[in-house]
């Protein structure tokens, strides 16, 4: 988690300051991807001080104020990444599938405020891990859990799941649809067409690697907590947390892709 903080955070950062000074994103109607950076630069910031309590043996921090800050953090900020990435694919499949037809996104990127929406529209997905009832440490399964708090738990797992299962269905739709057409092409040169697919592939690929772990060895932690296997869950609690530090390489590999 440190080597991710501190290859990363320059990355973004210089990633940041080509945007805002030299590339000119408002103007070059590239707002989209600066918000993926700004979400994975927020993200990052925050990797230090968990490093800092799995360091400590701690799976987070003691401060209930700290705690909820931090998977407040994580939650909205991955997410908006997310749903950036999702809505750059989706602008990329009708550009290239149907090119030529009114594309509703390139709409969408003219206009600055939309990025302000997506965030806000997060927000409501993100309440959960702010509410008083949350426990950071995922209670749901838990026997002593009062009735709203197992809704509040519920709730937040269906987010979880749906953030990942839904993005990745619909980038990986978007994306055979792409690679199908740039192959057909016969217009262009070739070493840029393959360069193209390329592209496109690393995006799913990243995504991939990033987010499915760590969604399987949480569905897998769920089953097991659901069914009181204690000394299973224990493991698996070991492992999910070392594929969500995998994910947090999310932040290191999306601005090499973009």
């Amino acid at each position: 988690m440190v080597g991710e903080f501190v290859l990363g955070l320059p990355l973004n950062l210089s990633v940041l300051y080509i945007f805002i000074f030299r590339y000119k994103f408002w103007k070059n109607k590239s707002i989209f991807l600066f918000n993926i950076v700004v979400a994975d630069f927020l993200l990052m910031v925050i990797l230090p001080a968990k490093a800092y309590h799995y360091h400590h043996g701690q799976r987070r921090s003691p401060i209930k104020a700290v705690c909820k800050t931090m998977h407040f953090m994580l939650f909205l900020n991955r997410g908006a990444s997310i749903a950036f990435l999702i809505t750059l694919s989706i602008d990329r499949y009708f550009n290239v599938v149907h090119l030529g037809r009114r594309n509703f996104v390139k709409v969408l990127k003219k206009t600055p405020q939309i990025s302000i929406l997506i965030w806000v529209l997060l927000l409501p997905l993100t309440i959960p891990t702010m509410v008083k009832t949350f426990e950071c440490c995922n209670s749901h399964g838990r026997k002593e859990e009062t009735p709203s708090h197992d809704v509040t738990d519920t709730f937040r797992e269906i987010v979880y799941f749906t953030q990942i299962i839904i993005p990745f269905i619909i980038l990986v739709y978007c994306t055979v649809r792409i690679v199908n057409r740039l192959r057909r092409k016969t217009v262009g040169e070739k070493t840029k067409l393959r360069r193209a697919v390329l592209v496109v592939i690393s995006v799913v690929v990243v995504f991939a690697l990033c987010f499915l772990p760590s969604t399987i060895a949480r569905a897998v932690l769920l089953a097991f907590r659901l069914k009181n296997l204690q000394v299973e869950e224990d493991i698996v609690v070991q492992v999910y947390d070392s594929l969500m530090v995998l994910s947090y390489s999310d932040c290191l590999l999306d601005p090499l892709n973009q």
